[in-house]
């Protein structure tokens, strides 16, 4: 795959119920000492790392990221092929830039730039 999925972000009103559901249905290891309360999943044996925390919104939702050389690129093609422009490309402090745009169907899908 050339642009694989590398993350993946599970979010809801409360981080922290939410972070205890997901410890305690799949053993998950999730780290959220920061000052967002945002959880960083351990990926373990052939996984990927993921995250579970607040939702900005409020609402809960599921949002999977693919990995680009170039977020604005992949944003254009997106928008070409029928789909939005939902967040544009933003740093994350001391994380990643990432973006996100809506699909031809309605999801939410991540962009997170190559590091």
């Amino acid at each position: 795959m050339s642009q694989p999925v590398v993350h993946y972000e599970i979010v809801g009103p409360d981080a922290k119920v939410l972070q205890d559901y997901y410890r305690s249905l799949f053993d998950w290891k999730i780290n959220a000492d920061n000052p967002m309360n945002y959880g960083m999943v351990e990926p373990g044996e052939g996984g990927i790392a993921g995250g579970v925390g607040p939702s900005p919104d409020g609402q809960a939702h599921v949002t999977f990221y693919i990995q680009v050389p170039d977020l604005q690129a992949a944003l254009d093609k997106a928008e070409r092929l029928g789909g939005k422009t939902a967040t544009p490309p933003m740093d994350i402090p001391d994380g990643p830039s990432i973006a996100h745009f809506i699909d031809s169907a309605g999801n939410m899908v991540g962009l997170v730039k190559e590091m």
